[in-house]
């Protein structure tokens, strides 16, 4: 199966048009091949993990019992951009299967909202969240080598718990990121040749290879999302994730769950309830 379509212009040049359509089911087997591995993983062979030594008691009775996690400017994005991507995909690949409908407009509509979102999203997180959270830092890269040592059998030290975004929700962030930004991109400027309120239409800015590699570009992108998109709802259902999932919802994790999953070091916390959250107890448990 070849990677791209190809075509030839009226001039006999061969040019490349989109990606094949297969690669879909390629990244959508993928996915699924890695829910299963990690599904069998997590339920057989997986240990608990051990980590260095907690905090003391003074430490651990600061913590609130409603530890605010998300915004609701940070969630607000995250559904509307999870809602708009969820409609870019259908729109682009329900017609490669048969289904007809005015893709189109309802495509570049969706890609106008994906756009908008995450330009506030940069802005927000750069002027208003802790930008440097999300980004790997020096911790991550000793604490994974200290856990695939112990993995192989090696002696070495437990590592730390992790900040508020531990190292693979880093990585995936990475990578939605530098996927997101080339289906943005690349959408762009296929707007272009469509009738739109925001642009006129000319289909002759570029040459047609042009064109052909902007195509093939934005569709590997998101053929990637798809097997992306995948793996991030598998995980937000999981039983041992769904808090998680509901902190997205309402805003906060409980004070159990934090000291369990994060270090308050790498995490630390004040004592404001989030938004729709009661006020923090001012009991510690015993």
């Amino acid at each position: 199966m070849g990677l791209i379509q190809w075509a030839h212009s009226p001039w006999g040049e061969s040019i490349p048009i989109h990606v094949a359509f297969g690669l879909l089911s390629v990244s959508a087997a993928g996915a699924v091949l890695f829910l299963i591995a990690h599904a069998l993983y997590v339920g057989y062979w997986a240990k608990a993990e051990e980590h260095s030594a907690p905090l003391p008691p003074a430490a651990l009775a600061a913590v609130p019992a409603h530890v605010k996690r998300h915004s609701m400017g940070a969630r607000l994005f995250h559904w509307i951009m999870s809602v708009a991507m969820l409609v870019l995909l259908f729109t682009a690949f329900l017609p490669k299967v048969g289904v007809q409908f005015p893709w189109v407009t309802y495509h570049w509509i969706a890609g106008i909202v994906l756009t908008v979102s995450v330009l506030y999203h940069v802005i927000h997180a750069t002027f208003v969240l802790d930008f440097w959270s999300i980004w790997p830092d020096k911790t991550d890269i000793e604490d994974v080598s200290l856990r695939m040592k112990r993995a192989m059998g090696e002696s070495a030290p437990a590592p730390r718990k992790f900040g508020k975004y531990p190292l693979e929700n880093k990585l995936y962030h990475l990578t939605i990121l530098l996927t997101g930004l080339t289906v943005i991109g690349t959408g762009l400027f296929m707007m272009k040749r469509v009738e739109t309120p925001f642009y006129t239409r000319n289909p002759y800015l570029f040459s047609d290879a042009t064109w052909g590699w902007t195509y093939v570009l934005h569709g590997l992108a998101g053929v990637g999302l798809i097997g992306l998109i995948i793996v991030h709802i598998y995980f937000a259902i999981r039983p041992e994730k769904l808090f998680l999932t509901r902190s997205m919802i309402f805003g906060w994790i409980s004070r159990e769950k934090y000291l369990d999953h994060y270090d308050p070091q790498r995490w630390p916390v004040d004592k404001q309830a989030p938004e729709g959250g009661r006020a923090p107890s001012k009991e510690v448990p015993a």
